[in-house]
């Protein structure tokens, strides 16, 4: 196998490894907790994944980007101490926060902000690796963190409350962290740390958090603010049924990552259009097909999977299977776009993704938790039509798919 095949799989297996781990993470705490304690613990890993995926926004993607190789062993270095310094005071309000809230919730917030630096700073080193074309380090580092974090939580007894589910899942990350450094230590040794950068205004990752926070924490955070300001076992049912459909998010994730240099490859929009196309319709048939098996499950295989929270979330299966199918085509209409025209999915992930926190937020005001899920499923379909939409209307002179890849 060449070295750039090896590199390729193992970002592969390093993604998988990584949504596994948060699969899992849900689907054992569901498992130990009942249903009022899931819906606390999903409040909290909610809040967690718009942290992640903030950091992952304004720290990773730079580091994925910088080419001087030069400078990617003060590249990484900084990216690691800002991570960690920017997580110590996330951590340090979160830890405020649960101080002041009330019962469980409160413990738990209180958890997640002494733990948020180790599994910020250990995720985080996963950018560096990919930026230093060593990917196989960082699936080393992630599939020890799933090893440790299965195990942790598979030794906690039934009932244990949130607070302590998030405290051991944090603490579980200390061994992949501490591999991660080591591994990451031959790249960094003499190199000097600089945090200015990631002050200065104009940061380009400035602008990935915003493609971020509308493309994707708009809808996490409407979901925590169901849980806020309606009911918590609306986020504990509504996180259980989407914890489901865990596997499709892997393959959503690796076409936005590995597609555009594969679509680039076809000839001309016409070849770029049918290949996405086909890969759309089988992601939408998957999706659906997914759906089908989750609804046809037996109610006692079910509750082994989700425990208390499984009947909740078997009732949204329908909606969320029909968000996640017509997830598959916008997921290939938004990588189109990508490839042809690169400026144009901003406007459409602002518009629609706010749009979908409408439905969702409208949806449950008008019908409850269920509508909830078919407000989110209406958001992507009509995000999906307005992406197709925006790739029938490029001219056929387009921008040819290898340069703009």
């Amino acid at each position: 196998m060449s070295r750039r095949a090896l590199a390729a799989v193992s970002s592969v297996l390093d993604q998988a490894a990584s949504s596994a781990t948060n699969i899992l993470v849900l689907v054992l705490a569901a498992r130990l907790s009942p249903a009022a304690g899931f819906a606390d613990f999903s409040m909290v890993y909610v809040a967690f994944s718009v942290l992640l995926g903030l950091n992952m926004a304004y720290v990773g993607q730079t580091v994925v980007l910088e080419k001087d190789g030069g400078r990617l062993g003060a590249v990484c270095r900084s990216a690691a101490g800002f991570t960690a310094a920017a997580a110590a005071a996330a951590g340090a309000v979160l830890a405020a926060a649960g101080l002041a809230l009330p019962g469980a919730v409160g413990r738990a917030f209180l958890a997640l902000g002494l733990v948020l630096p180790i599994v910020l700073v250990q995720d985080g080193l996963r950018y560096c690796f990919s930026a230093l074309r060593t990917p196989e380090r960082a699936l080393a580092a992630d599939a020890l963190r799933l090893v440790c974090v299965v195990g942790a939580l598979l030794a906690q007894p039934e009932g244990a409350s949130p607070g302590r589910l998030v405290l051991v899942w944090g603490l579980s990350a200390l061994p992949a962290l501490g591999l991660g450094l080591l591994l990451l230590r031959p790249y960094v040794r003499g190199a000097r740390a600089d945090l200015r950068p990631y002050l200065r205004r104009g940061h380009l990752g400035q602008r990935f958090v915003v493609e971020f926070a509308v493309g994707n924490g708009s809808s996490q955070l409407a979901v925590l603010g169901l849980g806020v300001f309606a009911t918590p076992l609306a986020v504990g049912a509504l996180r259980g049924a989407t914890t489901l459909f865990g596997p499709l998010n892997v393959l959503f994730n690796s076409a936005n990552a590995f597609g555009p240099p594969v679509v680039g490859r076809a000839s001309g929009k016409r070849g770029v259009v049918r290949l996405t196309l086909l890969l759309g319709a089988a992601l939408a048939v998957l999706g659906a097909g997914w759906a089908a098996v989750l609804y046809a499950l037996p109610d006692r295989t079910g509750r082994q999977l989700l425990g208390d929270t499984w009947g909740a979330a078997a009732a949204l299966l329908p909606a969320t299977g029909a968000q996640y199918a017509v997830m598959g085509l916008g997921t290939c209409a938004l990588l189109t776009l990508r490839v042809l025209a690169p400026k144009a999915t901003l406007s459409l992930q602002v518009v629609f993704s706010l749009l979908s926190v409408v439905f969702l937020l409208g949806g449950y005001a008008a019908f409850g938790v269920t509508g909830a899920a078919w407000g989110l499923a209406a958001g992507s379909a009509l995000k999906a039509a307005a992406g197709w939409l925006r790739v029938a209307r490029l001219r056929a002179p387009a921008e040819p798919p290898a340069t703009a890849a």
